[in-house]
């Protein structure tokens, strides 16, 4: 009766993670992208550009040296916008490759095009040299992700007032740059051209940023921007924008104060990519940013058949829980079991520094009444961090003082987002502060920070065994 068993519009993390799903489960499978080639925002705008560009920028202003070179102390004197394009244009034609190979093993399908409803069952696909076809699928899978939100008073040109995506398009560095957006997207841009000696500001009308990580974390994280001289303005909004003649750009903020700057970035927020789909003809709907409601245990929509996954159904808006999303997706599409993933997923930003997280926050157990104890241990008191020059970081494990549990993990600094995964693994494992105590770790390393954190815990924690 169909043509396939399920189609996928979108090939960023959730569509090509459920794609390559049925395929290996024997369904016949499509996949419509509409960009230039696959991957998705992930891999051409997102993802896998912000952090090529974090780890360019990072190697070539020697900053991870500084701590023992001081802060003049640069590999590379001058930097431009092709060095670090040419290692992103490296970095992608990989990924593409690997993701293009996946899909021929896996016999998925896949045709470049955009996509819109005809019926529920049915998608019209508007192919690159302007043929038009019709799909039909069993099941449909939405993984379209999200745009930039692009305002009418901001006067974006691509090269002095910019969105995320264009960012990527840069002919030369800012000496100056004003940063709207306080979200994760405009701290890691604001922080990553910070360490370039870039004079960054952030603004946003919030009084507070990354309101999900714990407040002892953002505190630290705040210090480090601000002791490098980053400007942060919170509970400011900038009411007009306007380009000069001479080429900067000026900000008029509510508060008076006037900004001038060589660059505007506007990073407040995305809009999920439905408006081309022609929703209501499958009779759904979208909400005011573009984004579809799901069943969060099984992402199927209001109709039954149409299913969503990835940044489309809004928070946590991450590559890698967008890829699990999908998954599950799939194998519910085509009637396989999915099996529910445990209870705790970690939270990668990649500024510089880097945060990482996993479980609950302080401000949660607080909220939730669980007696509780934490424990903590800065990058400086391990060797490691000593022989890389570290002067911060930080690592704090929350624990339970009447299960002894570890109830969350939290991390700010070099390798954070790969130090977390250790703290996810004794957490979905409801590992106790002994784990900590007991075990032996690699010396040196950071990952013994987990240890000196674990023994101030459980130093406080009392009930302290005489053989230790």
């Amino acid at each position: 009766m169909f043509q396939y068993d399920l189609v996928v519009v979108g090939s960023g993390p959730a569509g090509r993670r459920g794609a390559i799903q049925a395929a290996k489960l024997g369904k016949k499978v499509l996949v419509v992208e509409q960009g230039k080639r696959v991957g998705g925002v992930s891999v051409h705008t997102g993802t896998i550009p912000s952090k090529t560009l974090r780890e360019t920028a990072l190697n070539l202003s020697g900053w991870r040296e500084r701590g023992f070179y001081g802060r003049a102390y640069r590999v590379k004197d001058e930097i431009s916008a092709d060095d670090l394009r040419r290692r992103l244009l490296i970095t992608l034609d990989h990924e593409v490759e690997v993701l293009e190979h996946q899909f021929a093993r896996n016999r998925v399908q896949h045709i470049r095009g955009k996509a819109s409803f005809v019926d529920p069952s049915t998608l019209e696909v508007v192919k690159e040299d302007g043929e038009v076809i019709k799909v039909t699928a069993a099941s449909i899978l939405l993984a379209v992700g999200t745009k930039p939100f692009r305002p009418d008073y901001m006067p974006f040109d691509g090269k002095t007032v910019l969105d995320s995506d264009e960012l990527l398009e840069l002919e030369e560095l800012p000496r100056s740059m004003v940063v709207i957006g306080a979200g994760v997207i405009g701290i890691e841009y604001a922080t990553i051209f910070s360490a370039l000696d870039t004079a960054v500001t952030l603004i946003d009308p919030k009084p507070t940023m990354l309101d999900f990580i714990d407040k002892e974390i953002v505190e630290d994280f705040t210090y480090q921007l601000r002791d490098r001289n980053m400007k942060i303005l919170l509970g400011t909004k900038a009411e007009k924008v306007e380009r000069l003649d001479n080429g900067k750009v000026e900000l008029l903020l509510d508060n008076g104060r006037r900004l001038v700057t060589d660059m505007v970035l506007f990073a407040a927020g995305r809009m999920g990519a439905t408006d081309t789909l022609n929703l209501p003809a499958a009779g759904l709907e979208a909400d005011s940013r573009g984004r579809l409601k799901v069943n969060p245990e099984t992402f199927q929509t209001s109709v039954p058949n149409i299913y969503a996954a990835g940044d489309v159904v809004g928070f946590p808006s991450l590559a890698s829980t967008s890829m699990e999303q999908g998954r599950i997706a799939a194998r519910v599409a085509i009637g396989a079991v999915a099996k529910e993933p445990p209870k705790y997923f970690p939270y990668g930003i990649y500024a510089v520094p880097e945060i990482s997280t996993c479980g609950l926050t302080e401000e949660e157990m607080k909220e939730r009444g669980i007696p509780y104890e934490c424990g903590i241990a800065r990058f400086r008191e391990t060797s490691r961090g000593h022989i890389m020059g570290l002067d911060t970081g930080l690592l704090k494990l929350i624990f339970s003082l009447k299960t002894r549990r570890l109830l969350g993990v939290h991390i700010v600094g070099e390798g954070a987002t790969e130090l977390v995964h250790i703290g996810q693994a004794v957490l979905n494992l409801k590992g106790t502060v002994e784990y900590f105590v007991e075990n032996t770790f690699n010396y040196p390393t950071l990952a013994e920070a987990y240890k000196i954190a674990g023994l101030d815990a459980w130093n406080r924690m009392g009930d302290i065994k005489s053989e230790l």
